[in-house]
């Protein structure tokens, strides 16, 4: 996709999924901006329908089927937060749905879907490179409509309606921090941002011990490898063979961080003590890479995506004890 089309996307997205969303807040952060020579602003889409902005791209790909496809039943695969964001779209447009999860899904994400009336099924090892696939190949042979986490130009889309809430929150954007998955989130946000001011820098951050799209782009190519345990579970996994997020993530993120599982518990643990929210180990992935790249943001203002809500208070409390 060009930036014309994400930004075109993004705006279709804006008119059709607005009555459903929340303009989520941006906060800013004195304590992150007393670190260095920069001004750091948190966009808070932990507070997102639904605990996280994926709520964003499903509405907006679910709103745009027609009444006749609505009706065929929607099948989806996910990690955890676009499965909550699928199931309670599902409930509100009063659909069909089920939704395929990988082994290792997050307990409070399951939790959460399944307080909505969705068929939830388990899939696989790697959400990308197993139960993504095997969910398209369902839905194709019961003649319903798969329903992508990232791989879809209306969920890329709906992502994009961050961007347009940014351009009108924030004065000055000079770089944003996402995480990044299998690159929905981070292509609507590029996208749309480069449309206004091609600039704007765009990180992609990734947890180490799950870098698949880091190291997609790396090779010229999807690969398929192995990830290990991670607290970022909402960006763990493999990429689906042939998505369109590839090209988007290559041309567009100007530059990737990686980052350890111990980075990762200091910015779920700074923000609960000096926001005092509860994030989820993606969202902090995109506070943590800041901290790694702060030497080089000087004079810049910056945003971070916090992405999403859903840590399980088992998680939590095993971080707390650990420091």
């Amino acid at each position: 996709m060009k930036i014309s089309d994400i930004r075109q996307e993004a705006l279709e997205a804006e008119q059709r999924i607005r009555p459903y969303i929340r303009k989520t807040p941006v906060e800013f952060s004195s304590y992150l901006s007393q670190k260095g020579n920069f001004k750091v602003y948190l966009k808070l889409e932990n507070i997102q329908v639904s605990g996280s902005f994926k709520f964003r791209g499903a509405i907006n790909k679910l709103l745009s089927l027609s009444r006749e496809d609505r009706d065929k039943g929607v099948v989806t695969a996910s990690s955890g937060n676009h499965g909550c964001a699928f199931a309670h779209a599902c409930h509100i447009l009063g659909l069909k749905g089920t939704t395929y999860l990988p082994n290792y899904a997050s307990p409070a994400k399951i939790e959460a879907i399944r307080q909505y009336d969705v068929d939830v099924q388990f899939y696989g090892d790697d959400c990308g490179q197993e139960t993504e696939v095997h969910a398209r190949k369902i839905a194709e042979e019961t003649g319903q409509i798969y329903i992508s986490p990232y791989n879809d130009p209306k969920v890329i889309g709906g992502q994009g309606t961050i961007g347009i809430e940014l351009e009108d929150q924030v004065d000055r954007i000079d770089a944003v921090f996402v995480c990044v998955g299998g690159g929905g989130l981070i292509g609507g946000i590029a996208g749309y941002l480069k449309s206004i001011n091609t600039n704007i820098e765009i990180f992609g951050c990734q947890p180490a011990n799950s870098a698949v799209m880091y190291e997609s782009i790396k090779a010229g190519h999807i690969i398929e490898m192995a990830s290990l345990p991670t607290l970022s579970d909402g960006s763990a996994g493999g990429i689906e063979p042939g998505a369109i997020t590839f090209d988007i993530c290559r041309d567009y993120v100007d530059d990737y961080v990686l980052i350890s599982e111990e980075e990762i518990k200091d910015a779920i643990l700074f923000v609960l003590e000096k926001h005092h929210m509860i994030i989820e180990g993606a969202a902090a992935v995109a506070v943590a890479s800041f901290l790694k790249r702060k030497h080089k943001l000087s004079g810049k203002h910056v945003v971070l995506v916090i992405s999403g809500a859903k840590i399980s208070l088992e998680t939590l409390k095993k971080i707390l004890k650990e420091r």
